[in-house]
């Protein structure tokens, strides 16, 4: 493909990311500015030109499907170039020089770290369930993300609420119990794959002479979502060089509880004063009052204003007596959508943790439409769930209100009246545990517990047929790199988003960067709801709407700025 090709159709921001082919790049993307075409471009343009050789060039992404996708459409503009993963281009450098560098074989990548955190907890004497194995290899991910020896993550432990409310020391045992199981076992995890590529290519010329070598031109994609453990290894990589292009939106680092760095753009623009900077404000996707609502919600911070001439309908604001009535309420809205000539795949119920699915799911099903989740299991396939299901079926009707009977029930299988500290599976096993108390509390005067467990089943054995016209049900997380035309956010309240455990500045950016994320997946239509309550608990609206009232008419059009 000639450069003039590789240029046409590319808005005036975007044809300036792709001209920017030499020294260090930073595109600073809002969302649905199409920052995935303007590097993919970029890439091209410079190999047109004979500026890049496509051997020499590596686009770096954080999921194997984003790889792909990138592969995909360098691969349609004419370029031959490979885009990996941090982890698998690091593994792949690891395993050429390992036997040459370190001798003999190569030490197992452990699939999952729960295995040996079991035998570690089990050396220690610590007894731990399965949510919690899951949420101590996060903390221990976390850590190593976050590039802390363990004085430094002792240090910086107090304070923190760590899983199972497990004491510092505790915890710090445990990691140092885990770390050695592995260096017995003749193991490393997906984190010191990262931590030893680095080392050998910060210590050993040849190999860093010869990965320098291959990749002399780095572009990092979603570079929000890097944690310090791989912004030590781009910089191995680059060692000193200014051939790298990185893109990102400041608005969507939705991912610390993962390691990464929320000021990994501006630290970027700090450590190379020179870098070329471009701002992708242009929306290809929203219309303009879906761009007011997210303009307004991060007006007054580091934020890309977005821009678009697209216009459509306002963005609507409901309140719902219940989480049921709400729920009710969005499976209405989408089946007159349908009923309009919309497609139900076309639309997207977003919640910002998997519990809420439960009631949306079951509405929909209700008002005859297909559901699918993104990224998750069903809510009655979770295994806290299932477990309570179980014992529901084998209580006695003995006159207890419903809602005690299944707070009875769910209580010794890890519910409690208020929410653990941490988020992560611990979290999630509350959250899941919490909406069937929920429902209980929902439930017609005189339900029995055998009556509601026979209703769970029932709606449990609720299935869809694959392929089918479905509406989809994502968390915000899950929802991130997603689009839809048509968008409903349920659950806008105080405890829910911002969620509960989120008490410091910190984290209070970080839902209302996950409220942006949310907003900005609408293409046309956009509708946010709240409950007034959850069962007999008051709620009150989330401090996020008190910004996004009616005024968003033409907020984000282009003729205002």
């Amino acid at each position: 493909m000639t450069p003039d090709a590789i240029l046409e159709r590319l808005d005036d921001q975007q044809r300036e990311v792709a001209l920017a082919v030499q020294g260090a790049v930073c595109v600073l993307a809002g969302a649905g500015t199409g920052k995935t075409r303007a590097i993919t471009h970029r890439i091209a343009y410079g190999v047109s030109v004979g500026v890049y050789d496509p051997r020499r060039v590596m686009a770096v992404t954080f999921t194997t499907k984003a790889a792909g996708e990138m592969r995909t459409r360098l691969r349609a503009l004419g370029a031959e170039v490979q885009a990996r993963t941090f982890h698998s281009a690091a593994l792949a450098q690891l395993a050429h020089f390992w036997p040459r560098l370190a001798g003999g074989r190569m030490p197992e990548v452990l699939p999952t770290k729960a295995r040996t955190i079991a035998d570690a907890a089990l050396q220690l004497k610590l007894r731990v369930d399965t949510a919690q194995l899951r949420d101590l290899a996060a903390e221990v991910e976390w850590r190593k993300a976050r590039a802390l020896t363990l004085e430094q993550y002792a240090a910086g432990a107090h304070g923190r609420a760590l899983p199972g409310d497990m004491p510092v020391s505790t915890m710090v045992e445990l990691h140092e119990t885990y770390e050695r199981l592995k260096d017995d076992r003749r193991q490393i995890d997906f984190e010191d794959v990262i931590l030893a590529t680095t080392g050998m290519l910060e210590r050993e010329p040849i190999a860093a002479d010869t990965v320098r070598g291959q990749y002399r031109h780095l572009t990092v994609d979603e570079y929000q979502d890097v944690s310090p453990l791989q912004q030590r290894l781009l910089d191995a990589w680059l060692g000193g060089r200014e051939e790298v292009c990185v893109v990102g939106d400041p608005s969507q680092t939705v991912f610390a509880f993962a390691g990464a760095n929320a000021r990994s753009l501006p630290e970027f623009i700090g450590r190379h004063p020179d870098a070329t900077v471009v701002r992708l404000e242009q929306s290809h996707r929203s219309t303009a009052q879906v761009v007011g609502a997210a303009n307004r919600l991060m007006r007054g911070r580091d934020a890309i204003h977005l821009r678009t001439e697209r216009t459509g309908p306002e963005v609507e604001v409901s309140m719902h007596p219940s989480d049921a009535a709400e729920a009710r309420a969005v499976a209405e809205r989408c089946r007159a959508l349908v009923a309009r000539g919309a497609k139900a795949s076309d639309m997207a119920v977003l919640v910002r943790f998997h519990a809420q699915s439960a009631g949306v799911e079951q509405a929909l099903a209700d008002a005859g439409l297909s559901v699918r989740l993104a990224g998750s299991q069903r809510f009655f396939e979770l295994p806290a769930v299932r477990q309570a299901m179980l014992m529901l079926q084998q209580t006695p009707d003995d006159g207890r209100p419903l809602f005690q009977a299944v707070i009875d029930v769910v209580h010794p299988i890890g519910y409690s009246h208020e929410p653990p500290a941490t988020q992560g599976e611990e979290r999630a096993r509350w959250d899941a545990l919490h909406a069937l108390v929920t429902l209980a509390e929902e439930a017609p005067p005189g339900a029995t517990a055998a009556g509601f467990a026979g209703e769970l089943a029932r709606r449990a054995a609720t299935d869809h047929e694959p392929g089918v016209e479905a509406v989809t049900i994502a968390t915000l997380h899950a929802a991130k790199g997603l689009e839809w035309e048509h968008v409903h956010m349920v659950g806008l309240s105080e405890g829910l988003l911002p969620i509960s455990y989120a008490t410091s500045l910190d984290a209070i950016d970080e839902e209302r960067r996950l409220c942006y994320v949310g907003i900005t997946r609408a293409r046309t239509t956009l509708h946010l709801s709240h409950a007034a309550a959850s069962g007999r608990m008051p709620r009150t609206p989330s401090r996020f709407l008190a910004e996004l009232d009616s005024r968003t008419a033409g907020a984000g059009s282009s003729a205002r700025r």
